[in-house]
């Protein structure tokens, strides 16, 4: 997107526009960084992933669109539009899109 970051600030804005699907990409844009945490969005196209890594902190998983499975210390859990997962910290997870899929991902670091 070409917007200005400043330009989301104080705006009501639709999570599923801020970012479109891409074939075979991963896209993401930061909407807050700061040093107690992180919010981004996340667009995975159709079978696109993230492989297994882990975070030193848990993180809030939102799915906004679509459906993927989210694997949680080899558990696998499938998500849909308007269900939400937690990361616990320190638990190996990956992510694969079933269907295209956007999340917004909340990581908080205190």
């Amino acid at each position: 997107m070409t917007e200005e970051k400043g330009s989301i600030m104080a705006r009501a804005l639709d999570l599923a526009e801020l970012l479109t699907y891409q074939d075979g990409a991963v896209i993401s844009r930061t909407l807050i960084d700061k040093k107690i945490g992180t919010i981004t969005v996340f667009a995975f196209a159709e079978g696109e992933g993230l492989s297994e890594h882990t975070a030193p902190f848990d993180a809030f998983v939102q799915i906004i669109d679509g459906t993927a499975e989210i694997t949680i210390a080899g558990v696998g859990h499938i998500v849909e539009a308007g269900q939400i997962i937690i990361l616990p910290a320190n638990q190996p997870h990956s992510l694969r899109a079933l269907k295209p899929f956007k999340m917004l991902l909340v990581m908080i670091r205190a």
